[in-house]
């Protein structure tokens, strides 16, 4: 049965640590990123964004920001993507 299950996405959230954490600004609001959301993309590749809150509190917008091209970053994203194949390769089913 698994060759005739079509799965579009695999997504992992992973919470950026402190020391890599930026910030980045949308529509006139500052915003602390603290989460990457990273999806394997059918052909293989990984997609990532980043969110978080804004600085000077409050719920705010879920807004997605682009994740710079930092090599910490690619490394974290890389790191996170094996860990959730190992995750994922030992499930234990619906419980």
């Amino acid at each position: 049965m698994s060759s005739e299950v079509e799965v579009s996405a695999l997504a992992v959230n992973i919470t950026i640590p402190e020391a890599l954490r930026w910030t980045d600004t949308r529509r006139g609001t500052t915003f602390r990123l603290t989460t990457l959301n990273v999806r394997l993309l059918p052909d293989g590749h990984l997609a990532a964004k980043a969110y978080g809150r804004p600085v000077e509190g409050g719920r705010g917008a879920y807004v997605s920001f682009p994740v710079p091209g930092r090599p910490e970053l690619a490394a974290l994203v890389a790191a996170a993507a094996a860990r959730a194949g190992e995750m994922w390769a030992g499930h234990r089913g619906l419980g």
